[in-house]
């Protein structure tokens, strides 16, 4: 009898357990960029994606954030919306969402029953296994083109975006967030290469909506844009926004666009926030415009005001004041210090931080280690995790670059839930504890500081 990873595919898969086990028993395959399996797998069953309209988001941050405004708006103006994203923080049916709820845990063991013979027989095939997130994007617009049947599919890419899986799919209008150094060593060492692989995602006639600032990463867009006939909506040109003011209950912003000005508020805190809401609102506008989206100006408030996307400048605790961002790469660093900076000016800085290799750490701690009174080194519980003794070779060699650093205190604890616990003691009534890097290290802590049992965790 054939086997993969072991498993009988006579036997089909008996629970959800059992399925996410099978999904997650293909990350050995890796990362492997490129579309040929996914367009096999989708047409074996029919191509179900084509008859679905997706939003595709890319982008090196705030992608997440992105589709959180992005659904949260248009649930809000009375439409059926599909949301697809990663990683995830709790479980592993948050990246499959339907109107704002996970894939129920039958129909995801249902749909992997489905595709498991596929899979089996494209492993032997000089094709190979279609990896973990191939299957999760198959899985995906299965759910959605079969079993829920939304308006609209809000449709964030894994990696990068020509060669990434999701961008089988014709969207509506495409999405890219900004251009930053992250998955150099698939996506390219320069800005231009990187920003060549986010336009990928864009399709022929399809308009473009992006706030990129590099002027290399805008031309390569622009020139991406008109060969395919695209109209680009690049912010500081077609729209703009204008931040206004800040609290601890959010921020707002002025947006200045083609059709319309908006007063827009959000609750989600850090300053790269009013970007992300900027672009997905430039989005819906299209939406609106051209597509015939009614959208009123009060569901497009309510929408972004109740918008929510966690890990991402969240506080998660008062006592001690602890907040959680998952910046990983120097973009986000330098963001998350200038949220830092302007939120909690006066405080003392305790940051607990886990990476994975192959990241571009020397940058990122030249942003935030001028900030740092403590740092805690730690591990990630992944399988890619740069070990904590190898972050700290990295802060040595930057640290000499910021005088007023020599005296930083440095501990160093690869187990993270025992360097979260040095985090609480280390953080008193007047300083700020932020854990931050890989979101595989704040999926473990947010579930251990709200009492999440039932988290999963993974990509």
């Amino acid at each position: 009898m054939t086997e993969l990873n072991g498993t009988d595919i006579a036997n089909p898969l008996q629970t959800y357990d059992e399925a996410v086990d099978w999904i997650n028993g293909l990350i050995p395959f890796g990362i492997r960029p490129g579309l040929e399996r996914i367009q096999s797998l989708m047409s074996k069953l029919g191509n179900p994606h084509q008859r679905l309209k997706f939003i595709h988001v890319a982008g090196t941050n705030g992608k997440g954030s992105t589709c959180a405004f992005l659904t949260s708006v248009l649930l809000q103006a009375g439409y059926d919306v599909g949301t697809f994203t990663s990683p995830y923080i709790t479980k592993f049916t948050n990246r499959f969402q339907y109107n704002g709820e996970d894939i129920p845990e039958e129909t995801l063991l249902k749909l992997s029953n489905r595709l498991r013979p596929l899979v089996n027989e494209m492993a032997s095939t000089s094709l190979g296994s279609p990896t973990m997130f191939e299957v999760s994007t198959a899985l995906a617009l299965l759910y959605y083109a079969e079993e829920c049947y939304p308006d609209i599919v809000v449709w964030e890419t894994g990696l990068g975006g020509r060669m990434d899986v999701t961008n089988i799919v014709t969207p509506v209008v495409s999405v890219i967030t900004n251009i930053g150094m992250d998955h150099t060593d698939i996506l390219g060492d320069t800005i231009e290469q990187i920003a060549g692989e986010k336009a990928g995602i864009i399709k022929p006639g399809v308009p473009v909506v992006t706030c990129a600032v590099q002027p290399e990463a805008i031309k390569v867009i622009q020139e991406r844009a008109k060969q395919l006939r695209s109209t680009v909506y690049l912010a500081g040109e077609q729209f703009s926004y204008r931040r206004l003011d800040h609290s601890k209950e959010g921020q707002s912003f002025q947006f200045i666009g083609p059709f319309r000005d908006l007063h827009i508020h959000i609750r989600m805190q850090g300053v790269y926030q009013c970007d992300n809401a900027a672009a997905a609102l430039m989005s819906l506008e299209v939406l609106r415009q051209y597509m015939a989206f009614m959208l009123d100006e009060d569901d497009i408030k309510i929408g972004f005001e109740r918008a929510f996307w966690a890990g991402r400048f969240e506080k998660v605790s008062d006592n001690p004041l602890i907040v959680l961002d998952g910046a990983h790469n120097p973009e986000g660093a330098e963001s998350l210090a200038k949220s830092i900076i302007e939120g909690y000016p006066q405080k003392k800085l305790i940051l607990m931080m886990g990476m994975l290799a192959n990241k571009h750490h020397e940058a990122y701690l030249q942003h935030i280690l001028p900030l740092v009174d403590t740092l805690i080194l730690t591990e990630p519980e992944f399988r890619r995790k740069m070990p904590a003794a190898e972050l700290l070779q990295i802060v040595e060699r930057v640290r000499p670059a910021i005088a007023k650093k020599q005296e930083l205190d440095i501990i160093v604890e690869p187990n993270w839930a025992k360097a979260l616990d040095l985090l609480k003691s280390r953080t008193e009534a007047e300083d700020l504890g932020v854990v931050s890097g890989t979101l595989y290290l704040i999926a473990d802590v947010r579930a251990a500081l709200l009492h999440q049992t039932d988290s999963e965790k993974g990509w």
